[in-house]
């Protein structure tokens, strides 16, 4: 619930100051409440005291890498994304100034919905809001994919080409630059990607770099309201950002999963295969090299976590509570371990 005290993250005197003297209409006392999901970037629920709420973002509390947590990326990025086929909140201001709170941060407007995170928020779904859900979740990233890039001013947002090459050289750099264990696999498998990548079969296009439903909201029709979470975002091949989004779309009883507790393993929903039917269909595009593209993504979210593993372990240090570092190690090691496996045969 929301609360009066300061979470971390939040200097309230310095955010409540700001805040009023930068976002319209908004009127201090604040609250704020941290929104769940994700383990990098902090968001808040912030709320002012007529009941108008906004979403407030800002990095991780800690050492972070310095080309990481671009929140004038973000800002850029659904600014830009604003009148796009591609729902995005509304950005309402961006400070740029570290010491109002320790980090620059922004905010958007808070926009209410469905986000399905875990089993829980699929008890009351029916195989028919299953579907439509699935519908425009596979069609809202198409629409991110097939995007025209020079439209909307995101032509020279990064690199045009060789995503997956640039992918391979930033995460294992980041495994390399916060080394928290002695993990080889991480190597043996980066090594193999770089022999085996395949060379890109369609036009580059917008990669969200987390897309699932964790980070999109849905409205009353189960349709996509907005997308969140543009942290990852950078021009690529959209088979990889496509075959991302494919390993958090558990299927029932998958032995291992991106996620604890993947919604998609409810029966309501369609399995992965239909899935990347759907996805091939509706966009015609060639993804014959999928399987490579799985095997990579395993990769990148074991590097991923392994970031992740690096902060918690600081924080262990400094004696903040959370998730235990030992428990978290061993979810990496499984993810190494099940992109090994998927790799026999394919690299």
């Amino acid at each position: 619930m929301a609360t009066d005290a300061a979470p971390p993250g939040i200097d309230r005197p310095g955010v409540d100051a700001w805040l009023a003297a930068h976002v319209p209409d908004a009127v201090p006392p604040f609250t704020y409440q941290p929104i769940a999901g994700g383990g990098s970037n902090l968001t808040f629920r912030v709320a002012d005291a007529p009941g108008h709420q906004w979403a407030l973002r800002r990095p991780p509390i800690g050492p972070i890498l310095a080309t990481a947590h671009d929140m004038g990326r973000e800002v850029r990025l659904i600014s830009a994304l604003a009148p796009s086929p591609v729902p995005v909140p509304a950005c309402a201001a961006f400070c740029q100034d570290p010491e109002v709170t320790g980090a620059p941060f922004y905010v958007m407007d808070f926009v209410d919905g469905l986000v399905i995170r875990d089993l829980a928020s699929t008890r009351t779904m029916t195989r028919e809001d299953a579907d439509r859900a699935t519908d425009s979740l596979i069609d809202t990233q198409i629409a991110l994919h097939t995007l025209d890039l020079e439209a909307y001013g995101l032509a020279d947002l990064a690199r045009h080409g060789d995503y997956v090459g640039r992918q391979l050289t930033r995460w294992r750099r980041q495994v390399e630059a916060g080394p928290t264990r002695d993990a080889p696999l991480f190597f043996e498998l980066h090594e193999r990607l770089v022999a085996r990548k395949p060379m890109e079969q369609v036009p580059p296009g917008l990669a969200h770099g987390d897309y699932r439903f964790d980070n999109v909201v849905l409205d009353e029709q189960f349709s996509v309201a907005a997308v969140l979470d543009w942290e990852l975002c950078t021009i690529g091949d959209p088979i990889a950002d496509f075959a991302w989004s494919l390993e958090y779309w558990a299927n029932e009883n998958d032995p291992v999963s991106f996620l604890r507790d993947p919604p998609t393993a409810a029966d309501i929903f369609v399995t992965r295969e239909e899935v990347v039917d759907r996805y091939r269909s509706r966009c015609g595009f060639d993804v014959g090299d999928l399987s490579y593209y799985r095997v990579f993504s395993w990769w990148k979210q074991a590097c991923i976590a392994e970031g992740a593993l690096a902060r918690q372990i600081e924080a262990a240090r400094r004696g903040s509570t959370g998730r235990d570092p030992a428990e978290t190690a061993r979810h990496i090691d499984a993810l190494l371990e099940h992109a090994a496996d998927m790799a026999v045969g394919v690299l």
